[in-house]
């Protein structure tokens, strides 16, 4: 399975949150699956930790590329087709790095791994 990782999915694996399902946890896991990561993740998790509005327990350069590089996880390259999906996408969600997961998950068909209640109204697959 293609699996794109949204951002709180990736803090929480790495953190070894509970709130991370059992399923999501699995899937992460297994190396069988091609598990990436969208370039708006470390984007998101820079901006909000420079406002103050993340706390991580891992210091970011242990994340990036570190912790991505001990599990297999690969930073999805971004191409303008990505950029072009966001045109057409409606917008039931207003966070752009979601919709920009968003729209890479549609345009590279891939499961999205989130608990976010938003995606699911865009027709993507979800693992939870």
């Amino acid at each position: 399975m293609r699996l794109l990782i949204d951002s709180h999915a990736l803090i929480w694996f790495c953190e070894g949150n509970p709130a991370l399902s059992p399923v999501a946890r699995g899937v992460m896991e297994d190396g069988a699956n091609e598990r990436f990561i969208s370039h708006a993740t470390p984007w998101e998790m820079a901006i909000k930790l420079t406002l103050g509005k993340l706390q991580l327990q891992s210091d970011f350069a242990v994340i990036f590329p570190g912790v991505l590089n001990a599990n297999g996880f690969a930073m999805l390259t971004p191409n303008l087709e990505h950029y072009r999906a966001l045109i057409h996408l409606p917008r039931h969600h207003g966070d752009p790095f979601d919709r920009l997961i968003i729209a890479q998950a549609k345009v590279d068909g891939m499961a999205v791994v989130t608990c976010d209640p938003n995606f699911p109204q865009y027709g993507v697959t979800i693992v939870w």
